[in-house]
């Protein structure tokens, strides 16, 4: 029989099937199809005549008012590559003959396609613009091609292909927040109207357990005992049709009942699956009872503190043994306002030889010697290539660079300056055993009750592996406080102290304790407190608050060469996001850098590399940054506003609280000036500067005027 005649009777055949199964005219219909059987049935025909075939039977059944679309994934940033959606193939379908009928489709004229760089759709016909373009940067999450998919009455057809890997089971499992998957954000580049563009791109991937694989069958099995219409055609395999809406409620409450319905399962807790996958590095630290500054630097700067990892969670649990602490968990994936939680990074070995097997440096012997959250790569590079992915600090000479690559998919390792001048020869052996798995990321809080539940918040970050004063150092002082803090009665506010991994912490923290917010009164960002410089204050984004008033005069009486500058001036850190729009907590930052900023890289020369190391912060600087802290609190507790009780000039004499006018002149008009300023309107720091004394002095008048029942406080 002529191949024309197969075809034919083939084409009738496919018809008669996809109007049987329920498509009809005007549908919105996403296909996928697999002709692994048509090329012997049409008797050795061409490709391209057998993928006609399937798009004509498809457009007869629809019509010109009809839309088809067509799964069109390429995975382009997972895979690192930029993603061109006039250009980059399709590289994962039902099989090699899916991926052929989708590079059909795509270059078909008039086809539109989305520019998701991981799992694009193709689409033709009157909606397919309205379905595929301008969509958020998203694959399965709010506002998707798949939802709109479902709001368009959509149906999802397959030909050759089972119902169980529709790609629309993923939008299910990310609508109903599935344990076994998360989502994660790639980033890349995509080519669009002339130019190349740097974008992100979220979608949400399973654990790499294999309990996780895709397993749609159950919903299947489930479907086609609640009117799943199928047809097994013959030399085509099955022909399916499904309203995505029946589908979708269907999944749904199968998910409702059984999470794990989707995968292949069994059901498990995720982050056990992961840890057995991936092992765990095994970090333990014991910490004596009240660690002195010295044992707490000493045990805990060398750790690889990166943001999700073994190392980060063996420092933190150690320091839970010094203070009452809460320690507070988001999972990879989770939604942190704009921000996603990224995945934990572990690093099992990491090394640089030369071709005859001579180790140049390894992880083992510092972990700054691998770009943080750096790719897996095993093998020969050469020269030139090594050259382009090995980093070195850009002051010192000797040292080696921290580099992180958090949200970047990259590989890369550090060195000094002096071994990459060093390399002369052709090509290197490489190898970065490095995992990305599902993991949890940890605030620590520690919190003092006061009569009042608005609070002051310290904050510090625990990350940054094999460095001290960036910011190990305000972790440890921070802590130290706080012990102090917790030998106190009767304070006058709350204070908290939380110890995160660098801004994503933050972040975490505060768009999961919302309720919280409004009752932080202020704060103070604790870093770089050992070096030798005078204390620098930088003030919170409003710059004139009560907090930013007070905590400037303490500085000024108990540092006077100590300097102050405005907001994002000086430092860069946490207290952006206490700081930010929607926030507004008015957190300042206190650090011991120079105004010399130029010349110190750009805060210290050591900031950043392998030469911030515990002799740059003594503990007698990590001391006196502890006690200046713990004055500014001082401060705060007793910057309230006194109301007098007594009315006319106070009779001196009477209370014992007379100044001599000829003996002492000066206290004698410190005290009158205070006692005509105390009338319920101005705070201790108002009353501290119109009389030109100190705060401590003015709270000791102030204080010695309320034992003696002259004076009162309002407020907390």
């Amino acid at each position: 029989m002529p191949p024309s005649i197969n075809l034919t009777y083939c084409r009738e055949d496919l018809v008669s099937s996809l109007k049987r199964v329920g498509l009809r005219s005007g549908d919105v219909v996403f296909v996928e199809a697999s002709g692994d059987s048509l090329g012997e049935l049409a008797g050795g025909s061409s490709a391209e005549l057998q993928w006609e075939l399937y798009y004509s039977a498809m457009r007869e059944v629809v019509g010109m008012d009809g839309t088809l679309l067509v799964p069109a994934f390429s995975l382009s940033f997972e895979r690192n590559e930029e993603f061109d959606p006039d250009k980059t193939r399709s590289v994962q379908g039902a099989s090699s003959s899916s991926r052929e009928f989708i590079e059909y489709f795509r270059t078909l004229p008039g086809a539109v396609r989305s520019a998701d760089p991981n799992y694009s759709v193709a689409g033709l016909g009157p909606r397919a613009k309205e379905l595929l373009c301008d969509l958020p940067n998203t694959s399965f999450g709010q506002g998707c091609f798949y939802e709109r998919l479902l709001k368009a009455s959509g149906k999802l057809c397959g030909i050759g292909v089972d119902l169980g890997v529709t790609p629309f089971l993923q939008y299910v499992d990310e609508t109903a927040r599935v344990p076994f998957r998360y989502k994660r954000l790639f980033t890349g580049r995509i080519f669009q109207n002339g130019s190349s563009k740097k974008a992100g791109w979220i979608a949400s991937v399973p654990i790499e357990s294999a309990n996780a694989l895709r397993d749609g069958s159950r919903i299947e099995h489930i479907a086609h005992g609640e009117g799943l219409r199928v047809i097994e055609l013959a030399g085509l395999g099955q022909v399916y049709a499904i309203e995505c809406g029946q589908l979708f409620d269907l999944a749904l409450r199968e998910v409702a009942r059984d999470p794990w319905a989707t995968a292949r399962g069994p059901a498990a807790d995720p982050i056990e699956l992961e840890k057995a996958r991936v092992g765990s590095n095994g970090f333990v630290v014991g910490l004596s009872k009240d660690a002195p500054i010295v044992e707490l630097i000493a045990k805990l700067w060398k750790l690889p503190r990166d943001i999700v990892s073994d190392g980060y969670d063996a420092a933190l649990l150690a320091l839970s043994t010094q203070a009452p602490m809460v320690l507070h968990e988001y999972p990879t994936g989770t939604e942190c306002w704009t921000w996603l939680v990224p995945e934990k990074w572990t690093c099992h070995e990491a090394w640089l030889e030369t071709i005859d097997g001579r180790r140049l440096i390894s992880y083992e012997d510092n972990p700054l010697h691998v770009v943080s959250y750096s790719l897996p790569v095993d093998g020969e590079v050469s020269r030139d290539e090594l050259f382009n992915h090995l980093h070195v600090h850009p002051v010192l000479s000797d040292a080696i660079p921290f580099i992180f690559k958090y949200y970047e998919r990259d590989w890369g390792l550090c060195c000094s300056r002096e071994l990459k001048e060093s390399l002369a020869d052709e090509k290197y052996r490489i190898r970065i055993r490095s995992s990305f798995s599902y993991g949890i990321l940890k605030v620590g809080e520690v919190v003092v009750r006061g009569r009042s539940s608005k609070s002051f918040v310290l904050c510090a970050h625990l990350c940054h592996p094999a460095m001290v004063n960036d910011d190990l150092s305000g972790v440890v002082v921070g802590l130290k406080v706080m012990q102090e803090l917790l030998k106190r009665k009767n304070l006058r506010y709350t204070y908290r102290f939380l110890i995160l991994p660098e801004t994503i912490g933050s972040v975490a923290y505060l768009s999961h304790h919302e309720q919280l917010i409004p009752d932080m009164i202020g704060g103070l960002f604790l870093e770089m407190m050992g070096l030798e410089n005078p204390h620098a204050l930088q003030l919170s984004f409003a710059g004139d608050t009560e907090v930013d008033r007070v905590l400037s005069q303490v500085l000024q009486e108990v540092s006077p060469d100590s300097w102050t500058g405005p907001f994002r001036t000086i430092v860069g850190n946490d207290e952006r996001q206490f700081n930010a729009p929607g926030v507004r907590v008015p957190m300042l930052s206190l650090s011991r850098v120079t105004r010399e900023k130029n010349s110190n890289w750009p805060y210290y020369p050591e900031y950043h590399s392998s030469r911030d190391t515990p002799d740059l912060a003594p503990p007698r600087q990590l001391a006196e940054s502890r006690d200046l802290v713990l004055r500014m609190i001082d401060a705060i507790e007793g910057n309230q506003v006194p109301v007098n009780k007594f009315r006319g000039e106070i009779f001196c004499s009477r209370f014992g609280l007379n100044r001599d006018a000829y003996t002492d002149p000066e206290g004698n008009r410190a005290l009158f000036d205070m006692i005509f300023l105390i009338d319920g309107t101005r705070s201790v720091k108002e009353i501290a500067g119109i009389c030109n004394i100190s705060l401590e002095s003015a709270q000791g008048v102030l204080e010695m005027l309320r034992q003696r029942g002259l004076v009162e406080y309002t407020g907390a």
